[in-house]
């Protein structure tokens, strides 16, 4: 039998370490080449390391949420014939992850375990637990009896009275704090809670983390919000849906967003860019690139919708559609995932009224859509429902004046009040 050792290979684009995520074998464990080992993940994306050969793990190195560099070894296997290392060679890396005890004492050489601690000495039992009063039955207590419940957050309701008619007294009371309140009646709403869960940070969450905490601490944040009639757009929308061929994907509004960054962004470079502070060099780029802030079941994503301004409606849609389940279900490549020049965010009909959405380093500008409500607006000299949405977005200060990206929103503000412009050459 010889020994493999498998590395953390260069998987490309700079990459120069990896977090593992999880462990898809223990050692003792017979794989065969192809199989899932274990999954990393970069800042690009989550990768399925497989294994290159059958053979038996002997050793798995780092444990969930290490960071290991490119070169280092993640399993060991026993393989037939040489395999690609000798017998006496160390592998500098992460102890292996012990693996599961198969027995489940100790074995009989093993020195026996300490004595387990004596019990402490029994608690005094508390009171019995108070009956509540049926549902209506109001409390009767005097002014100074409520005030003082009410000061330490008693509910009266919970204390039993011995006073005339069900009276709660000043001893009632006292009675039911010595008790501390035996559990609120039975009723959990007032029971005290102490525990702490304590959750480390790791994968995903964690890239979200170290992402959301380098724009926060790189980019001076200028945030504008500006509120746009969405009647028309939402009408064009509904009829579109309403006579899309049956290969058409169904429209949000969405696409009609994108859209309106094809048409505006042309005439602001300085926005379609992605800003390298540590060089100085702010690179503008002619192809659009959008990313779609998305939701998935390990936190947030920005796939990426490349070259916009190549795609009608439809087209756009239908990427949209695709990078996003990509992004949800774990299947999105690292090209996917990397190269936008903008951003948009949008929580849908949970989008609030306003948002001050976090530019996603290194780019320069962020827009999000916030939620459609219908609110009677002043026309001339009649009062009219419509469709208004406010819309929020953030600059980079640094090279976005306010007065430039208040032209710019209100540009896309022009292109998504009168719809019919989107189409126009």
């Amino acid at each position: 039998m010889g020994r493999y050792l498998f590395r953390l290979p260069d998987v490309g684009e700079g990459v120069a370490e990896a977090e593992i995520v999880v462990w898809h074998v223990k050692p003792g464990d017979v794989v065969k080449e192809d199989q899932s080992l274990v999954d990393v993940m970069t800042d690009k994306a989550t990768v399925d390391m497989t294994a290159p050969v059958d053979g038996v793990v002997t050793a798995i190195h780092g444990e969930i949420g290490a960071m290991l560099s490119v070169g280092s070894v993640l399993v060991e296997l026993a393989v037939e014939g040489q395999g690609n290392a000798e017998a006496d060679i160390v592998v500098d890396a992460v102890p292996a992850a012990p693996a599961p005890s198969p027995e489940p004492g100790p074995a009989a050489s093993d020195p026996l375990p300490p004595p387990a601690p004596s019990p402490p000495p029994s608690s005094p039992a508390k009171p019995a637990v108070f009956a509540a009063r049926a549902e209506g039955d109001a409390p009767l207590a005097s002014p100074a009896t409520r005030a003082r419940a009410f000061a330490r957050g008693v509910a009266l309701q919970f204390v039993p009275g011995t006073g005339p008619g069900g009276r709660i007294t000043p001893d009632d009371l006292d009675a039911y704090l010595a008790s501390d309140g035996a559990a609120a009646v039975g009723d959990v709403r007032y029971a005290a809670r102490d525990g702490v869960n304590d959750t480390k940070i790791i994968g995903l969450r964690r890239k979200i983390a170290e992402k959301m905490q380098e724009a926060k601490r790189r980019i001076p944040h200028i945030a504008y919000v500006e509120e746009a009639d969405v009647t028309e757009l939402e009408k064009l929308r509904q009829d579109l849906n309403a006579h899309r061929k049956p290969d058409q994907p169904k429209l949000t509004l969405l696409p009609f967003f994108m859209q309106a960054l094809v048409r505006a962004l042309p005439d602001f470079p300085q926005i379609n860019a992605r800003y390298d502070d540590d060089a100085g060099v702010l690179h503008a780029y002619d192809g659009i690139h959008i990313g779609i802030a998305t939701q998935t079941p390990g936190g947030l994503m920005v796939p990426v919708v490349r070259h916009a301004e190549s795609r009608d409606i439809w087209g756009l849609a239908a990427e949209v559609a695709r990078v996003t389940a990509a992004a949800r279900d774990g299947t999105a490549a690292r090209g996917d995932l990397s190269g936008s020049t903008i951003t948009i965010t949008s929580l849908g009909t949970l989008g609030g009224i306003a948002t001050t959405p976090v530019i996603n380093h290194p780019e320069v500008a962020i827009i999000g859509p916030n939620k459609i409500v219908e609110r009677p607006v002043v026309d001339g000299s009649f009062v009219t429902v419509r469709k208004m949405m406010n819309l929020s977005s953030s600059f980079d200060h640094r090279i976005v004046d306010g007065y430039d990206a208040a032209l710019f929103v209100q540009r896309l503000k022009r292109l998504i009040e009168h719809p019919a412009l989107l189409f126009m050459d």
